[in-house]
């Protein structure tokens, strides 16, 4: 019988931990749902609870005591360095990029569609990503190079023939952006926008959402481990030009991203681009 390498051992172990940490966090969060005590705006149009606090808090120390070396990157206290001294966002060492509550204002409004997402990042690549949806019990689920899973079940991406038949997650920004979202509408059959990038892009990875395309506005603890769930189930995912999807140097609200089947992805993302 063959044996598992130490490497991929390690990675179930890593992937063990994220899965059992986002199930915490959202059992913390639905502990607390319709009942947020303190609502702070951070923007105009963004806001953020104490649960967005408590749960950040409660994933970076357990990621502390079990990973201390690790550098950690989260939404709502920033960047911490590794033990060795270089950033989280250095591309270099091993980086653990958290979202303790995408979708605060569904979730401060009482719209269940939130998650947490929890990504580990390797020497800039993603390599273990989960995205637990509490509301209702499901946990998304991917490692490089392996599948995807939903609760534990392998999942794939649209198998679609007809991108007139497709459901999108959408959000365009910037020139001519509403030119060219109805060129968007007019190929497919209807685009949607859920109020958690994170939850929406792990759709894709098993076709609830034929595609995610948002251009801009994304930071990078939207996308880690939502991007590495889709890929892993076999979507395209690339940034708006085509390139690589993650790039942890980016600076926060500045990415954009389109996910979609090989077959589609092309077409989407010159439509995308107003071609």
């Amino acid at each position: 019988m063959t044996q598992p390498s130490a490497a991929s051992s390690s990675r179930e172990a890593e992937l063990a931990f994220a899965l059992e940490l986002a199930q915490r966090a959202g059992d913390l969060q639905m502990e607390r749902y319709e009942r947020v005590e303190q609502i702070d705006f951070k923007s105009a149009k963004d806001v953020v609870t104490e649960v967005d606090h408590l749960v950040e808090a409660m994933i970076l120390d357990a990621i502390r005591v079990r990973f201390p070396g690790d550098a950690l990157l989260a939404e709502e206290t920033g960047g911490h360095d590794a033990r060795a001294g270089h950033s989280a966002t250095s591309g270099v060492g091993r980086v653990w990029i958290v979202d303790p509550l995408d979708g605060t204002i569904n979730y401060a409004n009482g719209i269940p569609f939130f998650c947490v997402s929890i990504a580990l990042v390797e020497a800039g690549r993603p390599v273990v990503g989960v995205v637990r949806d509490p509301a209702r019990d499901e946990s998304f689920a991917g490692v490089a190079g392996g599948a995807a899973t939903l609760n534990g079940e392998p999942v794939t991406t649209s198998t679609k023939d007809r991108l007139t038949d497709f459901v999108v997650s959408m959000a365009l920004n910037g020139r001519s952006a509403s030119t060219r979202s109805r060129g968007v509408r007019k190929a497919i059959r209807v685009s949607r926008s859920m109020g958690s990038a994170a939850l929406a892009l792990a759709y894709v990875a098993n076709g609830r959402f034929d595609a995610f395309v948002q251009q801009g506005g994304l930071s990078l603890w939207d996308i880690a481990a939502a991007g590495l769930i889709a890929e892993a189930a076999g979507a395209t995912v690339t940034n708006l030009d085509g390139g690589p999807w993650l790039d942890v140097s980016n600076p926060p609200k500045s990415i954009g991203i389109v996910a979609a089947p090989p077959a589609h992805h092309s077409e989407i993302l010159a439509l995308v681009k107003g071609g």
